[in-house]
C-alpha cells in the first residue's frame, strides 16, 4: 500500500506537468528573441510585390523522365519549373533578405516592405489551391517554412517590431494557419516507403507556422512526423528511402538534416526532447553524414555501389543544420571550429540567418557576400 500511495502523487504530478506544458503558449528557441539592431541610414526602395501565386500548384519536376532513383536532372523541365515558380521563390528569398536586413540595421523601410509583401499574399489567399501535384505541394511546404521561419524573428524579437502593425500581423498569421493546415493535409498518412525528406520539410513548415500562430495541432503534427523520421533511421545511421537516390544518397541524407534539426530545436524549446527517439536516431544520422562527407564509400556501398555525387556537399550552406545541431548536442571543439570556418550560415529555407539565431556570438572570419543559400 505504501508504494501505491507514493506512486499516485508522482503520477498526478507528471500528468499536471504534461498538461501545463501542453497548455503553454508555443515559443521558438531563445535566439529568436534577439533585439533589432539600431543603425542609421535608409532602406532601399521597396521592390514590387511578387504576384501572389493563387493558381493551381501543378509544376514539372526537375527530375522529369528520370528513373526510380529520381537523381538525373532534366534541364528542360527544370527551366520550366523555375519559370513557373519564380514568384514563389522570389517571395521566399526576398522576405528572408528583408527580415535579415531589418534585424541587422533596424531600418523601418525594410520591415514595412517585408510585411507589405506577406500581407499581399495573405489577402489574396496565395498557395492555397487544392489542385496540385507532388512538385506543387512540395513548393507549398517549402514556401511556408521559409516565410514563417523568417517571420518568427519579427514576432518574438524583444524589440516587438510587429506591435505597430497589428492588422497586418493578424492577416499574415491567419494565412500561415490556413497554409499550414493544407500542408498537413498534403503530407499526412503517407505509406512508410513514401515518407522521405519531403515529409521532414513539411514537418519544419508546420512547426514554424504552428509556433508563429500558436497552433498546437500544427506543432503536434510536426513532432509526430519527426517520430516517423527517427523510426526510419537504421542502426548505422542510414535512411532507407534516401538510399534509393543512389548516386545522390549522401546528398539527400544531408538534405534531410536541416528540417529535422529545426523541428528538434523547436520541440526542445517547448519542453519536448526528441534526441532520444529510436535510441538517438537524430545524432546517429548526423554522425553518419559527417563521416560520409569524409569517406562516402559506406554510402556508395549501401546505395547500390553507386559513386556518390558530392557537388551539393561542396556548398557550405547545405550544412546550415550544424547550427541547431550544436545547440542540441555537445559538439566537439573540432566540429565547432569547422562550423565557424564554413559559416555564418544563411539559409532562406530555414528562415534566414541561422547562425545569428543559434550562435549569435560566433564571429566568422569569412564574408557572407555572394554565399548561396
Amino acid at each position: 500500500m505504501m508504494k501505491t500511495r507514493l506512486a499516485l502523487p508522482c503520477l498526478l504530478g507528471s500528468l499536471l506537468l504534461s498538461q501545463a506544458v501542453h497548455a503553454a503558449a508555443l515559443v521558438p528557441p531563445k535566439g529568436y528573441y534577439a533585439a533589432v539592431d539600431r543603425r542609421s541610414g535608409e532602406a532601399p526602395a521597396c521592390p514590387t510585390v511578387p504576384a501572389p501565386y493563387t493558381g493551381e500548384l501543378i509544376f514539372r519536376s526537375k527530375y522529369e523522365g528520370s528513373d526510380a532513383a529520381r537523381a538525373t536532372l532534366n534541364e528542360e523541365s527544370e527551366k520550366a519549373f523555375r519559370t513557373k515558380t519564380a514568384p514563389i521563390t522570389e517571395i521566399e528569398r526576398g522576405f528572408s533578405r528583408m527580415v535579415t536586413r531589418y534585424m541587422e540595421k533596424g531600418r523601418s523601410g525594410d520591415l514595412e516592405c517585408a510585411l507589405a509583401w506577406l500581407d499581399a499574399w495573405a489577402e489574396d489567399g496565395a498557395l492555397l489551391s487544392t489542385e496540385y501535384n507532388h512538385t506543387g505541394k512540395s513548393m507549398r511546404k517549402w514556401a511556408l517554412g521559409s516565410l514563417a521561419g523568417a517571420y518568427l524573428r519579427l514576432k518574438f524579437s524583444s524589440s516587438q517590431p510587429l506591435a505597430a502593425y497589428p492588422e497586418q500581423a493578424r492577416r499574415i498569421e491567419a494565412w500561415f494557419a490556413r497554409v499550414g493546415k493544407q500542408v498537413v493535409a498534403d503530407w499526412s498518412d503517407l505509406p512508410l516507403q513514401q515518407t522521405n525528406n519531403h515529409s521532414y520539410w513539411a514537418a519544419w513548415a508546420a512547426m514554424a507556422a504552428g509556433v508563429a500562430t500558436d497552433r498546437r495541432d500544427l506543432f503536434d503534427w510536426a513532432v509526430g512526423q519527426f517520430h516517423v523520421a527517427a523510426g526510419q533511421v537504421d542502426p548505422k545511421g542510414f535512411l532507407p528511402n534516401e538510399l534509393k537516390r543512389r548516386q545522390r544518397a549522401l546528398a539527400y541524407h544531408n538534405y534531410s538534416l536541416p528540417p529535422l534539426m529545426m523541428v528538434a530545436a523547436f520541440a526542445q524549446a517547448n519542453g519536448v526532447d526528441l534526441r532520444g527517439d529510436n535510441d538517438g536516431a537524430l545524432g546517429r544520422l548526423a554522425g553518419n553524414v559527417l563521416a560520409g562527407v569524409e569517406d562516402p564509400e559506406p554510402f556508395a556501398a549501401r546505395a547500390g555501389d553507386e559513386d556518390q555525387d558530392m557537388e551539393d556537399l561542396e556548398t557550405d550552406a547545405k550544412f546550415s543544420w550544424l547550427e541547431p545541431y550544436c545547440a542540441l548536442y555537445a559538439c566537439s571543439p573540432a566540429l565547432r571550429e569547422r562550423k565557424a570556418e564554413m559559416g555564418p550560415f544563411k539559409n532562406f529555407r530555414l528562415g534566414g540567418d541561422v547562425t545569428r539565431i543559434f550562435d549569435p556570438d560566433e564571429k566568422s572570419p569569412r564574408s557572407t557576400v555572394g554565399k548561396r543559400d
